[in-house]
């Protein structure tokens, strides 16, 4: 069974992004070993400045790093990534389950991700749009879903 990991930068805290992300996660034990990992989010001012921005990204970058699996296919979600259908998401996907290999998902914080963790893979962005990253990791979540069940032929893709 392929692994999944989600790496994103903050915690969920309210209650129907938490229960929201445990449906996701009950119904993709059939499909796949998730983990989430969360990392603490670098401690700024309510004004910072480009230089201490710079800074937390690049604290965030070592905690990041640290927790991606060796081997995994890395995807940084971005808003200058690849715009992805969720078909094409889904054969991706296929594509790394029918290699063997596992996938890491990674969710920057409020300043995005450093350019240190966008070059280890393949950005993949969801829109232009900007989304609240516990709003997104639930997104995310539903178009893993999404994926398997394409994969697989099941109807909740249509």
């Amino acid at each position: 069974m392929i692994k999944v990991r989600i790496i994103a930068v903050g915690k969920l805290k309210e209650k129907f992004f938490l229960e929201a992300a445990r449906e996701y996660e009950k119904r993709l034990k059939a499909f796949c070993e998730l983990q989430t990992v969360e990392i603490k989010p670098y401690a700024l001012p309510e004004n910072p400045s480009e230089s201490e921005i710079n800074t937390a990204l690049k604290e965030e970058a070592l905690k990041i790093s640290e927790k991606i699996p060796k081997g995994a296919a890395i995807f940084p979600l971005v808003v200058e990534g690849k715009s992805l259908s969720s078909e094409e998401l889904a054969l991706k996907t296929e594509r790394l389950i029918n290699d063997g290999q596992s996938i890491c998902f990674i969710i920057g914080g409020s300043y995005g991700l450093s350019s240190d963790i966008k070059r280890l893979g393949e950005g993949i962005s969801f829109s232009k749009m900007t989304f609240p990253h516990r709003l997104f990791r639930i997104m995310l979540l539903e178009q893993i879903y999404r994926s398997f069940t394409i994969i697989s032929g099941k109807k909740y893709h249509k």
